[in-house]
């Protein structure tokens, strides 16, 4: 075997999300999020996307030089995944930052309700 068969290879950085609706304790498929870097007075949004049947992205947010240290923000659009008009809560922003020396993946789950959120740095 060659020395490069033995090297262990680095997994590229990624930015992923889950979605748990805690009102029917199933995956919040269908909610429509967006994506936005933050810098100063500007925001740039890098990608709007739905969560597919397991409440997850198809894709990672960000994965490898596209996930720059920087302020994000991933703003869940709960108030339309519900569709109910005493739905409590509308938009969902949670803003978080990527360090340069950070985990390779950063996974941000949200778990929400018609009238209540949770989220946490995951893994």
């Amino acid at each position: 075997m060659s020395a490069a068969s033995h090297e262990t290879q680095t997994p590229p950085r990624r930015l992923t999300t889950h979605v748990l609706d805690t009102a029917t304790g199933r995956p919040a498929a269908g909610l429509t999020l967006h994506l936005t870097r933050i810098e100063g007075e500007t925001r740039t949004r890098l990608k709007t996307v739905a969560t597919n049947a397991d409440g997850r992205c198809d894709a990672p947010l960000l994965s490898g030089d596209a996930m720059a240290a920087g302020t994000y923000e991933i703003a869940f659009e709960v108030g339309h995944y519900f569709d109910r008009g005493d739905a409590f809560l509308d938009l969902v922003p949670v803003r978080f930052r990527i360090a340069i020396e950070g985990p390779a993946h950063l996974h941000v789950p949200l778990l929400i309700s018609p009238y209540g959120y949770s989220t946490y740095r995951g893994s």
